[in-house]
């Protein structure tokens, strides 16, 4: 058995190693470019107001410079439109750099002396993400250092009346809850973008300020959205490469009718396309370019300072981020242009198909393709070339006179930019009053490009192909083939909408012919949310597509598209087939903080064990034997399962509200949020179908982990050994009365004044330390009795031991210190305190963020506030104290032993229940089942 359990929990964590290696590898290359600096950046700190710096002595605020642009500032004498960087979780203030720096180098060929002053603000490094305490202290801080730029423009005819808001990480939910402050002027702020922000719910919630402050933030704009209409935020998630905030994790939460608020992931922003992890989306040099751009087309030529004006804004960020047209909405364009050039120049196209290169030498061209033979036939005209200047390029004739085309409308606002070439889809249904369509291939600067063109019939170049079941561990696949006549196929994944399921797709494409082609784009096009990847690939070729989902599809309206654009004449394959280490990564990327809480159970259940094997024969069991059982889904899952189908009855509602319980706690929802408050609460039903194995592989952590903290305390005790007596009893490490109370006093005191983390993190040092004493003992003990000779029989020598029953323990008082008996009782005492080390482990993993905040702003405060921990820290402690002196005698006379050993279930139950979005629970719980265990030592 022993084997078997072995291979199963080997299994076990062989499967979180795939999924693990796919979360954190599995995934393209860093393709994004790096931004240089051309001269030495230098940060100049601003002087804040005596009363902020003394309220706020750890932070500052910055004003980015290089060269001689730095020289020209160091009076704070600016001109410029005021531009504040906000850095994440442990982030640095120096990250503005790269903004800064592609800022300065393109206002060098501004004309008018546009240009920006980018400030950037220290918080510190703080670890903001794990310890909500700091982000209302930021947020002040923030408003603050808005104030302070804004004095720096008063010189000013016409100075900035609101300051633009970059927010990395955390950064960009502080720069969100400026707007929850009771006397903050909402007017100083109007355009915010987010890079990797996770606006939806916290990564983690290690503490209920974090879950306080997100939920401040969600009510404000949510239940004011009207009032918060003129603010445009835009959020950018950086894609797989990021799997420190997963990019469902940025989406917005804000009403569907609001218009100014943007959602995307950077895979889809025109001119990147590209991955980003949780750093490289500050100084991706394709993303830095996209916002500088942005932020250029926003300001105002006249006042030099950005525009107020939403539609503006709107349009701007559309034509960056979302789609990359000819020219920007609200730009002056003539829309009657006259074409009167000579008849050479001009071609008509009678094919389905047109495919021209342009010479070396420069000449005007011009295509004409008539619209009267062709609108019953076919749907839409398809058009792209390579030629990628953003310029007007098809027309729409809508006078014709002889063979030339005497007015005509631009028709290129439609065209959008692949990584390849730029593409233009036509509906005929819109071009009721256009007679003729006209392509331009001029090249008169001589640049050599292709243009290909084509008629097309959109339901004949649109198959269906349904996925295959998660379940199918790729043995089965869905395949489709194209005999591209067309230069454009769609391909519906059909019941691909779930954030577990993940794909393989394989493209595979052969043509007859070999010559030049125009490389292939495949695009994953998701229609909920736009999260869009594209791939290009060169022809004929073998190309395979990640197919996962960043969102779950909020409603049975859309499905996920593949957008083939292909080469002519050419066929290609579409393979399909579920990815199990993909499946394993999604599964970790959306549920990874139930692991954790599934770890918790399965160390509980095992000291649930303990105690009822002491219970029931006065022994201890093996620690492993013990952790292996701690998997019972069956005792854990069905209860659950039962809570969530009671609670789809009123009745039972109104009897769960009665009692005061919170709701059912569950994981962010995986669809983009519409804006209710009840979002991050409403459970989903995957992850419950889904428990069992998150219970496997929380079980598998808490079984090779306590097998690694065995190994762990066996070698320290090794190198511990030199410095301590030998002993022989198993009292070894306690300590008396008298010590215990004073312990408990002082470490009380320190938690108070300092920090609850520190007292609970010294008080398990203290119980580490009793666990080590009982690891030496039991050596000592074991090589004494080596070497001592057996001049005796066991029954002599006291290990004899008298049948007892069942409900009593095991008695060696009788034997000498140095027996068989007396090693029994320190290995009993070593494994029970092994769990019990282990146990305690997770309370002071869950209070380590708020111990490193404490540790890193000590010069600043010697106390932390607020202290999440302070309200469980005094019981926690005297809990750890009370532990030290705990052994199975104790525990086997106890009457308080049978309720100790059955609350361990309930409270598993409750953790399940109530903790996978409050992870900070689990400490609540596991007191509530320690406190009868260290009663146990007293009574």
């Amino acid at each position: 058995m022993k084997l078997v359990t072995v291979a199963f929990y080997g299994f076990a964590v062989g499967l979180l190693a795939v999924g693990l290696r796919e979360l954190l590898t599995g995934f393209e290359e860093n393709r994004c470019s790096m931004t240089y600096m051309f001269e030495d950046p230098e940060y100049r700190r601003v002087a804040l107001p005596r009363r902020v710096a003394r309220l706020y002595p750890a932070y500052g605020l910055y004003l980015y410079g290089e060269g001689l642009y730095a020289q020209e500032t160091q009076a704070l004498k600016l001109t410029g439109a005021p531009v504040l960087f906000l850095p994440g979780n442990a982030g640095s203030h120096k990250q503005a750099r790269s903004l800064g720096s592609v800022a300065l180098r393109k206002a060098e060929n501004m004309e008018g002396g546009l240009h920006f002053n980018v400030f950037t603000v220290d918080f510190n490094e703080e670890l903001v993400a794990l310890y909500g305490g700091s982000l209302l202290r930021q947020t002040h801080f923030l408003h603050e250092s808005i104030r302070a730029i804004l004095m720096l423009y008063k010189h000013l005819k016409s100075p900035p009346q609101s300051v633009v808001l970059v927010g990395h990480s955390m950064g960009g939910v502080v720069a969100r809850a400026l707007f929850t402050l009771p006397r903050f002027n909402t007017n100083l702020v109007n355009l915010i973008i987010t890079q990797a922000s996770p606006h939806l719910a916290p990564v983690l919630a290690l503490d209920p300020y974090l879950l306080d402050f997100y939920s401040a933030v969600r009510h404000k704009w949510v239940n004011q959205a009207e009032k918060l209409r003129n603010v445009t935020v835009l959020s950018v998630g950086g894609g797989y490469r990021d799997y420190q905030v997963r990019s469902g994790l940025t989406s917005l939460p804000c009403t569907p009718r609001d218009p100014n608020k943007l959602s995307l992931v950077a895979t889809a922003v025109p001119r990147t396309w590209v991955s980003t992890d949780h750093l490289s989306i500050v100084w991706c040099k394709e993303l830095v370019l996209a916002t500088v751009r942005a932020f250029f087309d926003l300001l105002d030529p006249e006042t030099r300072q950005f525009t107020v004006n939403p539609e503006k804004k709107l349009a701007v960020l559309k034509h960056h981020f979302i789609r990359h047209p000819v020219w920007m909405p609200g730009e002056t364009q003539d829309s009657s242009i006259s074409i009167l050039d000579a008849p050479a120049a001009w071609s008509k196209v009678n094919t389905l198909r047109l495919a021209y290169s342009t010479p070396k030498e420069g000449q005007v061209k011009y295509f004409q393709f008539a619209l009267s033979s062709r609108r019953t036939a076919y749907s839409h005209f398809y058009c792209r070339s390579n030629n990628l200047e953003m310029t007007s390029w098809v027309y729409g004739c809508m006078h014709k006179d002889g063979s030339s085309c005497v007015r005509a409308v631009d028709l290129s606002m439609g065209t959008e930019l692949l990584p390849p070439y730029k593409i233009l889809i036509l509906s005929l249904s819109d071009l009721s009053a256009v007679t003729h369509l006209v392509v331009s291939a001029s090249n008169l600067n001589g640049n050599q490009f292709t243009v290909e063109c084509e008629w097309q019939r959109q339901e004949s170049q649109t198959q269906s192909v349904p996925v295959p079941h998660v379940l199918s561990f790729g043995l089965t696949a869905g395949d489709v083939s194209v005999n591209s006549s067309g230069l454009l196929h769609i391909i519906q994944l059909q019941h691909f909408h779930q954030v577990y399921q993940a794909f393989r797709i394989s493209v595979a494409s052969q043509c007859k012919v070999n010559k030049d082609r125009l490389p292939g784009v495949y695009r994953v096009h998701v229609p909920w949310f736009r999260e869009d990847s594209l791939t290009t690939a060169s022809v004929p070729s073998v190309t395979e597509i990640s197919g996962m989902l960043h969102t779950s599809r909020p409603d049975n309206t859309s499905a996920v598209l593949l957008q083939l654009h292909t080469a002519p004449n050419c066929q290609y394959k579409v393979s399909v087939r579920t990815s199990l280490p993909r499946v394993l990564g999604q599964i970790l990327r959306f549920c990874g903080p139930m692991v954790p809480v599934y770890t918790a159970v399965t160390l509980l259940q095992a000291c649930g064990g303990q105690l009822s094997s002491i219970l029931k024969s006065g022994r201890a069991a093996q620690m492993s034997e013990v952790v292996a059982k701690g998997l019972q889904p069956h005792k854990v899952n069905l209860p659950v399962y039962t809570l969530h189908i009671l609670l789809g009855c009123s009745w039972f509602q109104e009897v769960w509200s009665f009692l005061y319980l919170p709701p059912m706690d569950a994981l962010p929802p995986a669809h983009p949020d519409n804006g209710s408050l009840e979002g991050p609460a409403s459970v989903e039903e995957w992850p419950l179908l889904l428990s069992p194995l998150l219970y496997i592989l929380g079980a598998a952590v808490a079984y090779w982990g306590s097998a690694l903290f065995r190994l762990l305390m066996r070698l320290i005790s090794l190198l511990l050994a030199p410095f301590h007596r030998p002993s022989v009893s198993r009292d070894c490490g306690t300590l008396q009365l008298r010590t215990q109370l004073l312990i408990t006093l002082c470490l009380t005191v320190t938690g108070a004044v300092s920090c609850g983390a520190l007292a609970i993190f010294a008080a398990f040092l203290l119980h580490l330390y009793r666990l080590l004493r009982l690891q030496m003992t039991d050596r000592s003990l074991s090589h004494m009795l080596n070497l001592a000779p057996r001049k005796h029989t066991d029954a002599e020598n006291g290990s004899a031991v008298a049948e007892e029953s069942p409900s009593q323990p095991t008695e060696c008082t009788g034997a000498p210190l140095l027996s068989e008996c007396a090693l029994q009782e320190v290995r009993d005492d070593l494994q029970l305190h092994l769990c019990l080390s282990a146990l305690l482990a997770l309370p002071v993993m869950l209070v380590t963020p708020s111990l490193l905040h404490w540790l890193c702003n000590l010069r600043y405060s010697a106390q932390l506030d607020p202290d999440p921990c302070w309200p469980c820290s005094v019981p926690l402690v005297i809990v750890f104290i009370l532990l030290i002196n705990c052994n199975t005698l104790k525990l086997g006379t106890s009457k308080l032993l049978p309720l100790a050993s059955c609350l361990p279930l309930p409270m598993s139950v409750a953790m399940v229940t109530f903790s996978p979005l409050h992870l900070y629970r689990v400490a609540y719980f596991l007191l509530a089942a320690l406190v009868p265990l260290a009663l146990c030592c007293l009574l």
